[in-house]
Order: C-alpha cells, then sequence, then structure tokens
C-alpha cells in the first residue's frame, strides 16, 4: 500500500533540490516518488512511499540543514 506524506519547508530554490536529490533518491528507490512545488507558500515536499514514515524523511531534511513539517 502506497503512503503520501505531504510536509511544509524551507527549500526554496531549484538548487537546493539539485543538493538534497541524491539522498531522497537513496530513501525512497524503487518503492515510491517524491516531488516540491516551490511555486507553493509553503515549500511543498510530497513524498510517496510503500515503506517510509514521516519522521525518517523529516529527521533527512533537518540533518541536511532544512526545516521540515508533515501537514495533516
Amino acid at each position: 500500500m502506497i503512503t503520501v506524506h505531504v510536509f511544509k519547508t524551507s527549500v526554496k530554490q531549484e538548487g537546493e533540490v539539485k543538493q538534497l536529490r541524491p539522498w531522497l533518491n537513496r530513501l525512497v528507490h524503487n518503492n515510491g516518488h517524491w516531488n516540491f512545488d516551490l511555486e507553493d507558500c509553503d515549500n511543498i515536499l510530497r513524498v510517496e512511499s510503500k515503506n517510509l514514515d514521516a519522521p525518517i524523511i523529516s529527521s533527512l531534511l533537518h540533518n541536511k540543514g532544512f526545516q521540515c513539517e508533515e501537514l495533516q
């Protein structure tokens, strides 16, 4: 079953997305998909995955220096 997590982030530029891309690709790899909506005022990160929990995703962004909060 695929789970969708949506996060408000402090990622604001395409260069920051490129910086995170290898890490998010490793985290999600063959089990899902992720994308940023930098046009949204909350700089949304959407992750679709079969086996990832929200704290793992937010921890990755925090460790890379970004704010990340799951939206309900």
